[in-house]
Protein backbone atom coordinates (compact mmCIF):
# COMPACT_ATOMS: atom_id res chain seq x y z
CA UNK A 1 0.00 0.00 0.00
CA UNK A 2 1.54 2.95 -1.03
CA UNK A 3 2.53 5.71 1.76
CA UNK A 4 1.12 9.06 2.61
CA UNK A 5 2.48 11.58 0.22
CA UNK A 6 5.02 14.11 1.73
CA UNK A 7 3.73 17.91 2.20
CA UNK A 8 5.95 20.82 2.23
CA UNK A 9 6.64 21.93 5.63
CA UNK A 10 7.86 24.94 7.84
CA UNK A 11 10.46 23.57 10.74
CA UNK A 12 8.68 27.13 12.77
CA UNK A 13 5.88 25.98 12.37
CA UNK A 14 6.37 22.49 13.91
CA UNK A 15 6.35 22.15 18.03
CA UNK A 16 9.71 22.08 19.37
CA UNK A 17 9.44 18.06 19.85
CA UNK A 18 7.05 16.03 17.68
CA UNK A 19 4.97 13.11 19.32
CA UNK A 20 4.36 12.00 22.68
CA UNK A 21 6.66 11.81 25.98
CA UNK A 22 8.20 13.87 28.37
CA UNK A 23 9.69 17.31 28.22
CA UNK A 24 11.41 17.96 25.45
CA UNK A 25 15.45 17.43 26.05
CA UNK A 26 17.02 19.90 23.38
CA UNK A 27 15.99 22.91 22.18
CA UNK A 28 16.25 23.90 18.79
CA UNK A 29 19.18 26.19 19.83
CA UNK A 30 21.07 23.45 21.94
CA UNK A 31 20.92 21.17 18.13
CA UNK A 32 21.94 23.94 15.97
CA UNK A 33 24.59 25.37 18.56
CA UNK A 34 26.01 21.61 17.99
CA UNK A 35 25.79 21.50 14.48
CA UNK A 36 26.96 24.72 14.18
CA UNK A 37 30.12 23.59 16.13
CA UNK A 38 30.94 20.48 14.23
CA UNK A 39 30.86 22.56 10.77
CA UNK A 40 33.03 25.05 12.00
CA UNK A 41 35.52 22.38 13.38
CA UNK A 42 35.08 19.94 10.81
CA UNK A 43 33.13 21.36 8.13
CA UNK A 44 29.93 21.83 6.87
CA UNK A 45 29.54 17.68 5.28
CA UNK A 46 30.70 16.38 8.86
CA UNK A 47 27.60 18.12 10.24
CA UNK A 48 25.07 15.07 9.60
CA UNK A 49 22.27 14.15 11.76
CA UNK A 50 24.64 11.24 13.11
CA UNK A 51 27.17 13.35 14.09
CA UNK A 52 25.12 16.21 15.67
CA UNK A 53 23.43 13.23 17.86
CA UNK A 54 26.45 11.54 19.28
CA UNK A 55 27.32 15.74 19.71
CA UNK A 56 24.49 16.00 21.85
CA UNK A 57 24.73 12.80 23.19
CA UNK A 58 21.36 11.26 21.74
CA UNK A 59 20.50 8.65 19.23
CA UNK A 60 20.32 9.55 16.14
CA UNK A 61 16.68 8.46 15.44
CA UNK A 62 15.79 10.40 18.61
CA UNK A 63 17.04 13.41 17.25
CA UNK A 64 14.67 13.28 13.69
CA UNK A 65 11.91 13.54 16.64
CA UNK A 66 13.04 17.09 16.84
CA UNK A 67 14.70 18.00 13.29
CA UNK A 68 12.90 15.70 10.51
CA UNK A 69 15.12 16.43 8.05
CA UNK A 70 18.96 17.53 7.05
CA UNK A 71 17.45 20.43 5.35
CA UNK A 72 16.08 21.49 8.91
CA UNK A 73 19.07 20.97 10.36
CA UNK A 74 20.56 23.40 7.73
CA UNK A 75 17.63 26.23 8.49
CA UNK A 76 18.20 25.98 12.02
CA UNK A 77 22.09 26.21 11.41
CA UNK A 78 21.57 29.15 8.45
CA UNK A 79 19.45 31.20 11.28
CA UNK A 80 21.40 30.78 14.60
CA UNK A 81 24.27 32.57 12.33
CA UNK A 82 21.73 34.87 10.98
CA UNK A 83 21.24 35.81 14.79
CA UNK A 84 24.85 36.75 14.92
CA UNK A 85 23.96 39.76 13.30
CA UNK A 86 24.22 43.24 14.86
CA UNK A 87 21.25 45.31 14.79
CA UNK A 88 21.95 48.97 15.04
CA UNK A 89 19.73 51.75 14.98
CA UNK A 90 19.94 53.17 11.97
CA UNK A 91 22.07 56.27 10.86
CA UNK A 92 19.88 58.24 8.62
CA UNK A 93 22.66 57.18 6.00
CA UNK A 94 21.30 54.28 3.99
CA UNK A 95 24.85 53.82 1.69
CA UNK A 96 26.76 53.55 4.96
CA UNK A 97 24.63 51.55 6.84
CA UNK A 98 24.42 48.67 4.05
CA UNK A 99 27.96 48.80 3.55
CA UNK A 100 28.37 48.15 7.09
CA UNK A 101 25.82 45.13 6.67
CA UNK A 102 27.75 43.54 3.72
CA UNK A 103 30.62 44.06 5.62
CA UNK A 104 29.26 42.39 8.63
CA UNK A 105 27.75 39.88 6.49
CA UNK A 106 31.62 38.94 5.21
CA UNK A 107 33.12 38.59 8.93
CA UNK A 108 30.41 36.25 9.65
CA UNK A 109 31.30 33.93 6.58
CA UNK A 110 34.87 34.01 7.80
CA UNK A 111 33.82 33.08 10.76
CA UNK A 112 31.80 30.02 9.67
CA UNK A 113 33.56 28.94 6.32
CA UNK A 114 30.90 26.89 5.64
CA UNK A 115 27.67 29.37 5.18
CA UNK A 116 28.04 30.14 1.97
CA UNK A 117 27.17 26.64 0.57
CA UNK A 118 24.00 27.33 3.04
CA UNK A 119 22.72 30.85 1.71
CA UNK A 120 19.75 30.29 0.05
CA UNK A 121 15.82 32.30 -0.69
CA UNK A 122 14.97 28.71 0.75
CA UNK A 123 16.43 29.71 4.53
CA UNK A 124 15.53 33.31 4.24
CA UNK A 125 12.16 33.20 6.37
CA UNK A 126 13.56 31.89 9.78
CA UNK A 127 12.66 34.22 12.74
CA UNK A 128 16.53 35.65 13.11
CA UNK A 129 16.64 36.15 8.99
CA UNK A 130 13.74 37.75 9.45
CA UNK A 131 14.92 40.30 12.06
CA UNK A 132 17.75 40.55 10.14
CA UNK A 133 15.53 41.90 6.92
CA UNK A 134 13.61 44.10 9.06
CA UNK A 135 16.51 45.59 9.78
CA UNK A 136 17.88 46.09 6.60
CA UNK A 137 14.52 47.51 5.61
CA UNK A 138 14.99 49.95 8.34
CA UNK A 139 18.60 50.84 7.13
CA UNK A 140 17.06 51.95 4.20
CA UNK A 141 14.20 54.34 5.52
CA UNK A 142 16.40 56.89 3.83
CA UNK A 143 16.24 55.52 0.43
CA UNK A 144 13.88 56.80 -2.22
CA UNK A 145 12.49 53.59 -3.31
CA UNK A 146 9.65 50.95 -3.20
CA UNK A 147 10.00 47.92 -0.88
CA UNK A 148 10.46 46.14 -4.45
CA UNK A 149 13.31 48.18 -5.29
CA UNK A 150 14.79 47.53 -1.88
CA UNK A 151 14.69 43.80 -1.46
CA UNK A 152 15.74 43.70 -4.83
CA UNK A 153 19.21 45.87 -3.44
CA UNK A 154 19.36 43.51 -0.48
CA UNK A 155 19.58 40.42 -2.50
CA UNK A 156 22.03 41.65 -5.19
CA UNK A 157 24.01 42.92 -2.12
CA UNK A 158 24.18 39.59 -0.24
CA UNK A 159 24.67 37.46 -3.18
CA UNK A 160 27.82 39.86 -3.90
CA UNK A 161 29.27 39.08 -0.54
CA UNK A 162 28.33 35.76 -0.69
CA UNK A 163 29.59 34.94 -4.27
CA UNK A 164 32.81 36.97 -3.10
CA UNK A 165 33.52 35.58 0.40
CA UNK A 166 33.40 32.46 -1.34
CA UNK A 167 35.84 32.80 -3.84
CA UNK A 168 38.23 34.17 -1.17
CA UNK A 169 37.44 30.76 0.78
CA UNK A 170 37.62 28.57 -1.77
CA UNK A 171 40.92 30.09 -2.79
CA UNK A 172 42.51 29.58 0.91
CA UNK A 173 41.16 26.04 1.18
CA UNK A 174 42.98 25.22 -2.17
CA UNK A 175 45.90 26.92 -1.04
CA UNK A 176 45.89 25.01 2.37
CA UNK A 177 45.50 21.55 0.50
CA UNK A 178 48.71 22.15 -1.77
CA UNK A 179 52.08 20.45 -0.90
CA UNK A 180 54.36 23.44 -1.36
CA UNK A 181 53.88 27.06 -0.16
CA UNK A 182 51.32 29.08 -1.79
CA UNK A 183 54.47 31.33 -3.25
CA UNK A 184 55.79 28.53 -5.24
CA UNK A 185 52.11 27.77 -6.65
CA UNK A 186 52.38 31.98 -7.43
CA UNK A 187 55.94 31.74 -9.07
CA UNK A 188 55.00 28.88 -11.79
CA UNK A 189 51.87 30.20 -12.35
CA UNK A 190 53.09 33.84 -13.30
CA UNK A 191 55.89 32.49 -15.05
CA UNK A 192 53.67 30.58 -17.59
CA UNK A 193 51.10 33.62 -17.65
CA UNK A 194 54.33 35.71 -18.30
CA UNK A 195 55.36 33.75 -21.46
CA UNK A 196 51.86 33.69 -22.65
CA UNK A 197 51.24 37.20 -22.91
CA UNK A 198 54.92 38.01 -24.10
CA UNK A 199 54.08 35.29 -27.35
CA UNK A 200 52.09 38.34 -28.40
CA UNK A 201 48.95 36.60 -29.20
CA UNK A 202 47.14 38.60 -26.31
CA UNK A 203 48.54 42.37 -27.46
CA UNK A 204 45.62 43.60 -24.52
CA UNK A 205 46.52 41.51 -21.89
CA UNK A 206 49.91 42.02 -22.10
CA UNK A 207 49.05 46.02 -22.32
CA UNK A 208 47.45 45.54 -18.79
CA UNK A 209 49.92 43.71 -17.26
CA UNK A 210 52.53 46.33 -17.87
CA UNK A 211 50.43 49.10 -16.31
CA UNK A 212 51.58 50.54 -13.26
CA UNK A 213 48.72 50.08 -11.08
CA UNK A 214 50.56 48.47 -7.81
CA UNK A 215 49.93 45.46 -5.71
CA UNK A 216 46.22 44.35 -5.71
CA UNK A 217 44.31 45.76 -2.41
CA UNK A 218 41.71 42.86 -2.06
CA UNK A 219 40.24 44.97 1.04
CA UNK A 220 39.79 48.30 -1.41
CA UNK A 221 38.34 45.91 -4.40
CA UNK A 222 35.71 44.58 -1.93
CA UNK A 223 34.99 48.01 -0.72
CA UNK A 224 34.59 49.21 -4.62
CA UNK A 225 32.39 46.55 -5.65
CA UNK A 226 29.95 46.90 -2.90
CA UNK A 227 29.81 50.88 -3.47
CA UNK A 228 29.59 50.65 -7.50
CA UNK A 229 26.38 48.29 -6.39
CA UNK A 230 24.65 50.97 -4.25
CA UNK A 231 25.81 53.67 -6.47
CA UNK A 232 23.78 52.03 -9.42
CA UNK A 233 20.72 51.66 -6.94
CA UNK A 234 21.02 55.66 -5.89
CA UNK A 235 21.54 57.00 -9.76
CA UNK A 236 18.34 54.99 -10.53
CA UNK A 237 15.77 56.65 -13.00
Amino acid sequence: MAGRAAVPEVIWSRPERAGRGPKAAYSRADIAAAAVRIADAEGLDAASMRHVAAELGCGTMSLYNYVPRKEDLYELMVDAISGEHELWEPSGDWRADMLRVAHQTRALMYRHPWLPRLMSPVYGFSPNALRYLEHCLSCLDSFDGTYGTKFELIAMLNGLVTTYVGNELGTAERVRSLPWSQEQENAVRMGYLGGQVASGAYPRLAAAFTEDAGPIDLEAVFERMLSRVLDGFASRP
